[in-house]
């Protein structure tokens, strides 16, 4: 395997591929997630029906730029997050199973999860300041606006407000949330596809290569959606909050349900899964690509102790 930076390094430029095809649909998605916020049910706007309704909404009040909002911040956000998810899980795993099974390769879902979960916490906590302003800059428009909306010229002058605002503190904002969800989505992410790779080599007879990769990200993605999509809507109203409309994640999901209904925690679930099938799959499919590349580059410039050929 690679070293712990490679595979950050290889995380890392996977998951900007990923979000390159995919950030179209995480726009719509905070879009829906924020329209009607704290409106009861028979007031609440409609102007983001789903997935292709919401792009070719935007696209047409806001052009091909509109849908594109907060890219820059994605790339960071998605190099923190998934560098660490899948730089670190592997190392995490190894280590762990051979403290507490004597054999770094055999696998334990126990363990899977947990090392998932560890690592995904990591990437959120870095990576939450970037999708903050992400957030904000995807939620305005000038045309069909929901939620509350932030006047950023860019990523560098919401971060410098949110900064002279509210100071460090400011910028971590409903970073327990964040915590909550990518907990959540990496726990399942990494031993779902794992587990779903082995199941098809297993009892479909499927080979390693692209279609076994496709195969296992889809179910992978699917799985991810389900955990994750509750945590994502309370994550985004706290996210994008002006001063103190939410106490805590408890609060904003508590105020949501009360006002909205509970499947109001649901709203954007299918932009979600319209991003996250094809962002997983091109993040894990890019990743085992990436991996073997780096692999390659550390071998000529590494001692093969370093990166633990076995």
């Amino acid at each position: 395997m690679s070293t712990t930076v490679g595979a950050f390094i290889a995380g890392g430029i996977a998951a900007c591929g990923a979000v390159t095809a995919t950030h179209p649909f995480e726009t719509v998605k905070i879009r829906m997630q924020l329209q009607g916020e704290l409106q009861s049910k028979g007031h609440q706007p409609h102007h983001y029906r789903g997935p292709f309704h919401g792009v070719s909404v935007i696209v047409r009040n806001e052009g091909v730029r509109g849908i594109y909002r907060g890219l820059g911040c994605a790339y960071v956000y998605q190099i923190l997050l998934n560098g660490c998810r899948l730089g670190f899980y592997e190392p995490m795993r190894h280590g762990l199973a051979s403290l507490l099974l004597n054999d770094g390769a055999r696998q334990n879902l126990g363990i899977n999860m947990f090392c998932g979960a560890t690592s995904g916490l990591i990437g959120a906590v870095a990576g939450s300041p970037f999708f903050l302003v992400k957030t904000r800059l995807q939620s305005y428009s000038p045309f069909l606006p929901v939620g509350t909306q932030h006047r950023y010229r860019n990523a560098v002058d919401g971060t410098r407000q949110i900064y002279k605002a509210e100071g460090v503190g400011g910028l971590y904002r409903g970073v327990g949330a964040a915590m909550i969800r990518t907990g959540f989505g990496s726990s399942v992410q990494l031993p779902t596809y794992f587990f779903a790779k082995r199941m098809l080599t297993k009892h479909v007879g499927m080979d390693e290569g692209a279609p076994l990769h496709l195969a296992s990200s889809t179910a992978s993605g699917f799985v991810v959606c389900c955990f994750m999509h509750p945590p994502d809507t309370i994550m985004s109203r706290l996210y994008n909050q002006h001063g103190d409309l939410y106490k805590g994640v408890f609060d904003c999901l508590g105020k949501t349900i009360r006002t909205e209904g509970f499947f109001a925690i649901y709203k954007g679930f299918l932009p979600h899964l319209a991003r996250i099938l094809p962002h997983t799959i091109l993040t894990l499919s890019l990743a085992e690509q990436t991996n073997k590349l780096v692999r390659k580059i550390e071998k000529r410039i590494l001692p093969a102790s370093e990166f633990g050929e076995a």
